[in-house]
């Protein structure tokens, strides 16, 4: 390909491009990087063309010629370590080609697109299997927390500003301007001419030196405090104009914005994508890759190269290739071989499948992961048959003790396959005595397992073995610890929130959950996903998850229900009608806990004989375990059981 200007990043002798944008060419392949416009760069081309055809003893390019070479064209621009493609979203094909082409002159880990904030570029990407290249980077709870504490910072007065470093704008929150009501009559003065003054300036790059936070503040209250005129009027009048655009301001907020903290989901990721939003944005965030998924997994999905399927045929991503032939650590630590058995199963399953996207979960998405949940062993997966119309989107866990787990422990090779299989029955057999006992799982649960080499300090280093894994549809709704505070606010959502939580509480604790290694309660901790219905009133608690099952199967229920007390006073603050909640999460619980007694003794003989066929060890077999469980839930005393979780709560 003919270049015209300087390569791609060529920079200065003081380390600045040479170059900031350039014009991809393909009706006569070329590449144009000369300072200027596009549109200049195109004319340039021409004559370029015109150059040689002279030379060449031909005619000059024609009227419509000249439009078809620039039609058949496509804008780049150039940052300090990427090249962004400008694609036009109807003609993502030419988009395509500027990316091949490119990817002989840099590595495609640097090329980027921008326009994403059209669906039709990201069905576009995403039909090609390339989530991985619009996700933007995942980043811990804890990070992003300490990231929004950091940004807080003044201007020339009081510390009341979310500063997004990149773009080098002020946020400033109806919460933030809050805090300014009470300042002596000078002071606030002196911070209302500082926030009027930063709403009218625009910063070097071009950006508000203020804004208001959430970005989708009515223009009218922007304009109401940016027209504002505090040296005309005196501190009555002030602060009486002030507090009149701060009512409004809050009333317009939405609910599951009011309150403030990190703890709040939503504000929570609000504030980060606020804080973190670049001036060329080519990332998207997960909602506007996967459709309905739950605000928990925002910045927390680390999507993967994988492969586009075409006419059928699986392509593997080209980057796959770069990174053998480089062996760039980053490119390799990218380029997850699980990703290709996840893929060739669902090809090999599914027949025909249009495209298929693979993530993997970065970090546990519980508010204090007790389980050890390590990187890399959550998936997600997004994926469409051929022909279908809608995109399934399914999870994807790894069996937690497999053959290297085992070999780990220094076992021999033939020991480790013998308790990982073992181990996958008994995770088997756990889910169908929950299922049993009336927990709400997910309807289906797929079974898979793929090879990959052990890399350990074990002497099979090197060995091939299994790993398995579990695979279920992804559920929507909102896991009970990230629900917006504000919604409990609402009696009729409280009251149906409690009932139900207080029902998924009592099979919780039927079946013993508790984490396997530090043994702390797992209830509320990310694995009950609520279910609203039309009028936003939850309806329905799934258990996603029914890891950590039947570890507790000893003790007696009245020895630990106190601990699920805590679902109902960690609320106490968002609830507006409290003893109501209370109540309802007690009948929820005492009710639950009584219709199953109920039914396990209408069919005593077949709850009983149901693992007859498994091995019965004291040691704490599966089917020990379920009898142990059954035991304890014939004798107990469901009133009493309730009364003691109700005294727990009030205490």
């Amino acid at each position: 390909m003919k270049i015209v200007g300087e390569r791609i990043f060529a920079k200065d002798a003081g380390g600045k491009l040479l170059s900031r944008i350039g014009t991809i060419f393909f009706k006569t392949p070329g590449l144009v990087t000369k300072k200027g416009v596009h549109a200049m760069q195109r004319f340039l081309w021409i004559e370029e063309i015109n150059a040689e055809r002279t030379k060449n003893g031909q005619p000059a390019l024609t009227m419509a010629e000249e439009d078809a070479e620039m039609a058949e064209s496509v804008d780049l621009i150039f940052a300090e370590d990427q090249v962004l493609i400008r694609p036009n979203p109807d003609r993502m094909d030419l988009a395509f080609r500027a990316d091949e082409e490119l990817q002989k002159l840099v590595s495609k880990r640097v090329i980027r697109f921008l326009n994403t904030s059209s669906a039709k570029v990201r069905t576009a990407l995403r039909e090609r299997g390339e989530n991985w290249r619009m996700a933007r980077q995942p980043i811990s709870q804890d990070d992003m927390a300490e990231l929004i504490e950091q940004s807080k910072i003044p201007l020339g007065e009081r510390p009341i500003y979310y500063y997004n470093r990149a773009t080098g704008t002020r946020y400033i929150t109806a919460g933030c301007y809050n805090e300014i009501e009470s300042l002596p009559a000078d002071a606030f003065r002196r911070q209302i001419v500082e926030i009027v003054t930063g709403l009218q300036k625009r910063n070097r790059v071009g950006f508000p030196e203020v804004d208001l936070f959430p970005t989708t503040t009515p223009i009218e209250i922007k304009k109401a405090l940016k027209e504002l005129k505090p040296d005309e009027l005196d501190d009555a009048a002030l602060k009486a104009a002030c507090e009149k655009i701060a009512l409004d301001w809050r009333m317009a907020n939405p609910a599951e914005l009011r309150d403030e903290t990190v703890v709040n989901f939503e504000w929570r990721n609000a504030m980060c994508h606020a804080i973190t939003k670049e001036p060329n944005e080519t990332s998207v965030e997960e909602q506007e890759l996967v459709a309905g998924i739950s605000p928990e997994f925002y910045r927390q999905i680390e999507w993967l190269p994988g492969a586009r399927i075409d006419k059928g045929k699986v392509i593997f991503d080209e980057i796959y290739d770069e990174a053998a032939r480089t062996q760039d650590p980053e490119l390799l630590a990218m380029c997850d071989n699980r990703v290709k058995s996840f893929l060739f199963n669902t090809t090999r399953l599914f027949g025909k499948v249009s495209f298929i996207n693979i993530g993997r979960i970065a970090n546990s998405l519980s508010r204090k992961p007790v389980e050890g949940n390590r990187r890399g062993n959550v998936y997600i997966m997004q994926y469409r048959e051929e022909g279908a119309d809608t995109v399934k989107v399914m999870m994807i866990r790894l069996q937690k003790w497999g053959v290297a787990e085992h070999l780990d422990e220094g076992k021999s090779l033939l020991q480790s396959i013998v308790e990982a299989d073992e181990y996958s029955d008994y995770i088997l057999d756990r889910r169908l005595m929950c299922l049993q006992l009336g927990m709400n799982l997910p309807r289906r649960l797929g079974y898979g397992h793929f090879t990959e080499k052990y890399r350990g300090m074990n002497q099979y280093n090197g060995v091939a073995v299994r790993t398995s894994y579990f695979v279920r549809n992804y559920v929507t709704g909102t896991a009970s610890d990230k629900l917006p505070l504000a919604k409990y606010r609402n009696p009729a959502f409280a009251q149906a929130f409690a009932f139900l939580m207080g029902q998924a509480a009592a099979l919780d604790m039927i079946v013993g959950r508790r984490s396997s290694v530090t043994k702390e309660l797992l209830f509320d901790k990310n694995y009950e996903v609520v279910k609203l219905d039309a009028e936003g009133i939850p309806a329905e608690i799934l258990i996603t998850d029914h890891a950590g099952s039947f570890v507790n199967y000893e003790h007696d229920f009245e020895d630990y229900v106190a601990q699920y007390a805590g679902v109902v006073r960690r609320r106490r603050d968002y609830v507006s009608e409290y003893a109501n909640f209370a109540a309802a999460y007690v009948e929820g619980f005492r009710r639950k806990l009584a219709e199953t007694q109920a039914a396990y003794r209408a069919r005593k003989t077949a709850f009983d004989e149901l693992f007859s066929d498994r091995p019965y060890d004291t040691n704490g077999s599966g089917a020990y375990r379920w009898a142990k469980a059954l035991q304890r839930l014939d004798v107990c005393e469901p009133e009493r059981v309730a009364s003691i979780l109700k005294e727990a709560i009030e205490c």
